[in-house]
């Protein structure tokens, strides 16, 4: 039987080669298609992940979520990957529309038809997922695993020093995630970075390949101007498809701990920090009698992320067991 996946996206270029990627797996039905606010507004976030499946050749639902924060704030809109979300590069022509009803009551009616089955992919903040926990507690301790690419990791933020993008949207929602007991994996930044960034001629070997790997090298653009800016960097980092590899095959997860997982949501330079409490470690001060439900990934196998994602794009489709 396929593993079934909704994956709860704020559509930017990272997001999009990330459904592509799984879109191309054999071995996943994905049941659907979450939107909200983070790299793009919602409108844009949407047609991204339309147009993304389409280039990808799949039907899937997409339903758009909340433009709220957990808090009733309203989410708002940043990229580096140009306004549209996808490089400025005119790819946005989807043929499709969103499909009618709202992605937390798509969330909650799914699991509710496949309780124990659905594996929910989280590439943007956590609001839809949050708020259907909030709508929907019974139902959705019945989700199988959430696997979130979001926090720093055991490393450096991007939000700010100590935070990532995909929690400082909404911290609120991240911690309800995180506290909400069933189990998560989380790929932080510092996963995607190293062996796993995609250097200049990656993208060279994406736009010789085929019109999906044109695609998605386009769509990264202008996130190549902005790491060349900044940094003279000849790589960036495309940490959704990470994340999403993380979740399709088992083997490109090398090390991994288990912890418990605090989101700090008070204001003040440590907003949105994750800090993860290893399993097993006795600490000098600290009393950790916590849950450990978060499984943190500490190591992928970073050297072989672009020859696996290029393998699924040129419909080698990747399994659980090549």
């Amino acid at each position: 039987m396929k593993r079934r996946f909704i994956i709860d996206t704020d559509t930017g270029a990272d997001d999009a080669s990330a459904l592509i990627l799984a879109a191309m797996n054999k071995d996943i039905e994905i049941i659907g298609v979450t939107t909200l606010v983070g790299n793009v507004d919602m409108e844009q976030s949407t047609k991204n992940a339309i147009m993304a499946l389409e280039t990808a050749g799949i039907n899937v639902p997409v339903y758009q979520g909340s433009r709220e924060c957990i808090s009733g704030k309203e989410l708002e809109a940043f990229s580096v990957f140009g306004k549209d979300g996808m490089g400025d590069a005119d790819l946005i022509h989807p043929k499709g529309k969103a499909s009618e009803g709202a992605a937390i009551d798509f969330i909650i009616d799914t699991v509710r038809k496949y309780p124990g089955e659905i594996e929910i992919v989280s590439i943007g903040p956590a609001t839809n997922i949050a708020m259907a926990m909030q709508k929907a507690p019974d139902a959705m301790r019945q989700i199988k695993r959430i696997w979130s690419m979001a926090t720093a990791g055991l490393g450096h933020g991007n939000a700010s020093p100590v935070a990532e993008f995909n929690v400082y949207a909404d911290p609120e929602a991240y911690k309800i995630m995180l506290d909400f007991g069933i189990p998560v994996t989380v790929i932080g930044l510092d996963m995607c970075d190293g062996d796993s960034l995609w250097t200049n001629e990656n993208f060279e070997e994406l736009n010789r390949s085929n019109d999906i790997g044109r695609f998605v090298a386009a769509s990264f653009h202008k996130l190549r101007e902005f790491y060349a800016m900044n940094s003279s960097a000849d790589a960036v980092m495309n940490c959704d498809s990470v994340a999403m590899m993380c979740a399709l095959r088992p083997e490109f997860v090398k090390q991994s701990i288990e912890t418990h997982a605090s989101c700090i949501t008070e204001p003040g330079e440590t907003l949105a920090q994750v800090i993860f409490y290893k399993k097993g470690f006795i600490y000098d001060v600290v009393t950790n009698d916590f849950d450990y439900n978060v499984t943190l990934v500490t190591e992928v196998d970073g050297k072989n992320y672009f020859k696996y994602y290029m393998e699924a794009i040129q419909n080698q489709q990747i399994t659980g067991d090549n």
